[in-house]
């Protein structure tokens, strides 16, 4: 049923521009295809509009999420607990304690058999951070938070030119 609930999603995405609105989509089936069993969680949050996967309803157990940069229309691609699994060809950015992500332009320049390989591992390091089996819910969309004040892309500054 998750896959479908896309109101809230595209409520929240309707402020990017339509190629972002585009491929973040289609990253989220991406996952969604390959684990339908999980949950969807949704932050729209003050510097990005966030959504992750997770066995169960809390954060901590998330295994990938997508974010978009309210500001630079980053699309990060990420492992909330990357700093824990394998990167054999080094294409995970970030050197933080926790969090890893690669940069998506497109669809097109997305390494999917990469991913993966990644999700799958991170996938299990989630599942056996759930202590109690009885938190785990399936494939549910869920909207966890919503800040009521969203950070705005500054606007482009024209260029003056000075007469001489």
């Amino acid at each position: 049923m998750a896959i479908e609930d896309t109101k809230n999603l595209k409520k929240f995405l309707s402020v990017f521009p339509a190629e972002i609105q585009q491929t973040v989509l289609g990253l989220r089936e991406f996952i969604w295809e390959l684990y339908p069993q999980c949950n969807e969680l949704i932050y729209d949050n003050y510097n990005a509009l966030a959504f992750g996967w997770s066995p169960t309803e809390r954060q901590g157990h998330t295994f990938c999420s997508i974010a978009i940069g309210r500001t630079s229309h980053n699309i990060h691609f990420g492992f909330y607990w990357g700093s824990e699994i394998s990167d054999p060809e080094s294409k995970l950015l970030g050197e933080g304690n926790q969090y890893r992500y690669v940069l998506v332009k497109d669809e097109s320049d997305f390494p999917k058999e990469y991913i993966k390989k990644l999700v799958k591992e991170t996938y299990a390091n989630s599942l056996a951070k759930v202590k109690d089996k009885t938190e785990l819910v399936k494939g549910r969309t869920i909207v966890k938070s919503i800040s009521e004040k969203k950070r705005e892309r500054p606007p482009k500054k024209s260029i003056k030119i000075k007469k001489r």
